[in-house]
């Protein structure tokens, strides 16, 4: 059986608490913490960028993994290596040369994460993934908070989960997207071993840790 890692995504915390409550999120047992980079661009959204990395690297010990939503990721991977970044995690739709962008991250020392787009195959990473640390799966599209789950997503995971296990390589599956004690249980059946939260942790009635309570329960079916 996976073993269900929790990664709060500090797109739906409270900025004006963004410390006590990433403490918060550690103190509750999380395994890493989220951060969405967003550049108006690639999704038309725009938030944070490695500033916000740099601050929370200095409230916590938890690796810090960051989701690149940005056109030509490339340009910025050593910026947020150098904030303290301890994963960047790429769009396979949005570099311009995928794997030598793979290989930059991996020689600034960094875990290296592979991510795809509600529309795009798992085909596309085959000839990548034993080079990757992470594939991570949305299940909504980019560039929003508080989505809903999208169903049709559960093959694409089952999908991911048997191109890993071809590979025979610690490659962790990580999903994202209208995660919540509604999908989890299904997502973790597909194959997730990673549930990116965050509205449902951030949001959750009766705080963050009984959020993140809830999505463990939940995972265990």
């Amino acid at each position: 059986m996976i073993e269900v890692k929790l990664a709060p995504s500090i797109l739906a915390a409270d900025f004006a608490q963004l410390g006590n409550q990433v403490r918060e999120a550690e103190a509750a047992g999380a395994d890493r913490i989220h951060v969405d980079v967003m550049d108006g661009h690639f999704v038309p959204n725009i938030s944070m960028g490695p500033v916000v990395v740099e601050a929370l690297r200095r409230v916590t010990k938890l690796p810090l993994e960051v989701h690149l939503m940005i056109a030509e990721p490339e340009r910025y991977v050593e910026a947020f290596a150098k904030a303290g970044a301890d994963t960047i995690q790429v769009h396979v739709e949005a570099a311009l040369d995928f794997r030598q962008t793979v290989r930059r991250i991996r020689h600034l020392g960094k875990k290296v994460g592979v991510v795809l787009k509600p529309g795009t195959s798992p085909v596309v990473i085959s000839d990548i993934l034993a080079e990757v640390d992470i594939v991570l799966v949305m299940t909504v599209e980019p560039g929003f908070g508080g989505q809903a789950f999208m169903p049709s997503m559960l093959e694409k995971i089952r999908q991911v989960r048997q191109l890993i296990d071809t590979t025979r390589k610690e490659i962790e599956l990580e999903v994202d997207g209208g995660i919540d004690v509604h999908s989890t249980a299904q997502v973790v059946a597909a194959g997730g071993g990673v549930l990116v939260a965050g509205s449902s942790i951030f949001h959750a009635p009766g705080g963050i840790a009984k959020g993140m309570d809830a999505l463990r329960a939940a995972s265990k079916g």
